[in-house]
């Protein structure tokens, strides 16, 4: 059985929290695309961590815990993320990294932040992780896999002759220091040692799970509207963020996945630039992302400021269809409980014409939002696990969401803590 666990929005909608929580019942959890440019925030009886690389059920020592061939690997950040939770006592986790997957290379943040600095105001908004040129490089086909660190002679020339092509950029383009292939060659053979014990063949290990029955559970980066086809492109990412993809960067056949947990927040947000029609400013906005998530909505890998705005409909509605929800797992709506109403955008007025489909960028730049306002509930909400115990304003809210997004709300996350979920059985279903 394979569970998906992805987002609807521009990321940040709170998959680590869904996916540590379904982790206790699945054996393996797999990271299938995206690197380290965003993070995943967990609150669980180790504490608060906030991860980047490993999937979100380490803390679990029945489960193995798996880097897919899609995902941009940063060896040393994987390595740092390990040791920053063995360091606080979690037991070290079963973790398999694909043969077939790609290293992020020291060149590819350098690049990544000079020609952010070249783009000065035009720039995309990158964390600077180096993943637009990793996933420019594999397709190129220029990368290097994992499986290349253990064949020493080819290494070595396919490292001169990608320094002699990134050499002219960096002499002509940035005016920055040339690269030495022969340096790079001793920090691949420094990668290779840390990398070794975790090397596997993971679609072939993958497979055998499955035909033994295994549950897996697939872990999706950022969200629908961050995906380079489907998106809010070009302020996109540079990997595919929906479930289908869960397929290729894990290595499995795409009729395995079962189930698609597609995570929404209560109120929207963003980290990075593009189009976010119903977003806030000003005070409104100061005080939803001071209250929002457990300590705030401050991005898990930059600490940027998110952009925060109200539910969206339309955004949402779009989302969930892209993924093939089976489950919306709708999260932070304890948040909300400061408001005497809750606005919700159900759609967008475009040239004068009111849609609740959602249009291709140029036209998404001139949205403005069609707002309803819902009365509010008033008090706080944590430790109710019961969905009939909530207040009838805060079902109301959450079955007008799942009436206006129409896919079945399942899930609702009234905290941070993994406890703090209520399960229920939608009408849609």
């Amino acid at each position: 059985m394979v569970k998906a666990v992805v987002g609807a929005n521009w990321g940040d909608e709170g998959k680590g929290k869904i996916t540590d929580m379904l982790a206790e019942k699945a054996d393996i959890i797999v990271r299938f695309q995206g690197g380290a440019n965003a993070g995943h925030t967990i609150v669980n009886n180790y504490g608060k961590f906030a991860l980047h690389t490993l999937p979100s059920g380490v803390f679990y020592g029945h489960t193995t815990s798996v880097i897919g061939n899609g995902v941009a690997l940063n060896i040393p950040i994987l390595m740092d993320e390990i040791k920053s939770i063995t360091d606080r006592d979690v037991p070290m986790p079963k973790i398999l990294v694909s043969e077939r997957c790609q290293i992020v290379m020291p060149y590819h943040i350098l690049f990544d932040q000079y020609e952010e600095e070249r783009l000065g105001g035009k720039s995309f908004g990158s964390t600077k992780s180096g993943i637009a040129p990793f996933y420019s490089d594999k397709y190129a086909k220029i990368g290097f896999q994992v499986s290349e660190l253990f064949d020493e002679t080819a290494l070595k020339e396919k490292l001169v002759r990608v320094c002699e092509t990134k050499n002219v950029l960096l002499e002509h383009l940035y005016h920055k220091p040339k690269m030495n292939p022969d340096e790079l060659f001793e920090t691949m053979m420094d990668y290779r040692e840390k990398i070794t014990p975790y090397v596997c063949d993971v679609s072939a290990y993958l497979g055998q799970a499955l035909k033994d029955g295994k549950t897996v559970l697939l872990e999706g980066q950022l969200g629908t509207l961050k995906d380079p086809d489907h998106g809010i492109y070009p302020m996109v990412t540079s990997s595919s963020t929906l479930a289908a993809y869960g397929a290729i960067g894990a290595g499995i056949p795409p009729y395995e996945i079962k189930q698609i947990i597609t995570v929404c927040k209560a109120y929207s947000s963003s980290v990075g630039a593009g189009a976010f029609v119903s977003e806030l400013f000003g005070d409104e906005a100061d005080e939803l992302r001071r209250r929002g998530g457990d300590g705030g909505e401050f991005g898990a890998t930059t600490g940027r400021p998110r952009r925060v705005g109200w539910f969206d409909c339309v955004a949402s509605k779009y989302g969930c269809r892209l993924q093939g929800t089976t489950d919306v797992a709708f999260t932070v709506l304890d948040v909300l409980g400061y408001l005497d109403e809750i606005p919700v955008c159900v759609g967008y007025e475009v040239d004068g014409e009111v849609t609740t489909d959602f249009p291709v960028t140029y036209k998404l730049e001139k949205a403005k939002p069609v707002i309803k306002k819902l009365p509010g509930w008033k008090c706080q909400i944590r430790g109710i696990r019961k969905y009939e115990e909530l207040p009838e304003n805060c079902r109301n809210y959450v079955e007008f969401i799942e009436e206006q997004i129409g896919y079945p709300i399942t899930m609702v996350s009234n905290g941070p803590g993994r406890e703090d979920i209520i399960y229920r059985e939608s009408k849609l279903k």
